[in-house]
């Protein structure tokens, strides 16, 4: 019953190394190589880059206009929501897809849980709709 070592990198004459620590090891220097690229080209712009400060550079830039006035802006709470809530159903079709290419290989079973799915989905959204938060003519 010889066991065998599996294939991987040479070390030195009789000594080997085993293949998945000679693939994370690739892996590893592939990660140092690509970050001391990144930082050296970093490096390299902060210091050849030509720098200048002024009060110019340091003002938001909006379409070219002098800045007037306060620049700071409410934005009603009600727009956040509609963005949760389209994230979360944006969210969920990413999951529909895959479902429905593996539909017939999951057979009841996948219809019973996308449903379950779908089901605690539209609570979520049976909430803020009872509570009135997706009416704009209601103040918050």
């Amino acid at each position: 019953m010889g066991l065998e070592a599996p294939q991987g990198v040479f070390l030195h004459e009789g000594a080997q190394l085993p293949t998945h620590v000679a693939d994370l090891t690739t892996i590893m220097i592939f990660l140092v190589v690509g970050t001391l690229f990144v930082l050296v080209l970093y490096s390299m712009v902060r210091m050849l880059a030509p720098s200048s400060e002024s009060i110019t550079k340091l003002e938001p830039y909006e379409c070219g206009e002098t800045v007037v006035g306060q620049t700071w802006v409410h934005i009603n709470i009600r727009y956040y929501i509609f963005a949760m809530l389209f994230l979360i159903f944006d969210i969920e079709t990413v999951f529909l897809f895959p479902w429905a290419v593996i539909f017939k290989k999951l057979g009841l079973f996948g219809l019973i849980e996308m449903v379950i799915f779908i089901l605690i989905l539209l609570v979520g959204l049976a909430y803020p709709w009872k509570k009135g938060v997706l009416r704009w003519d209601v103040e918050m």
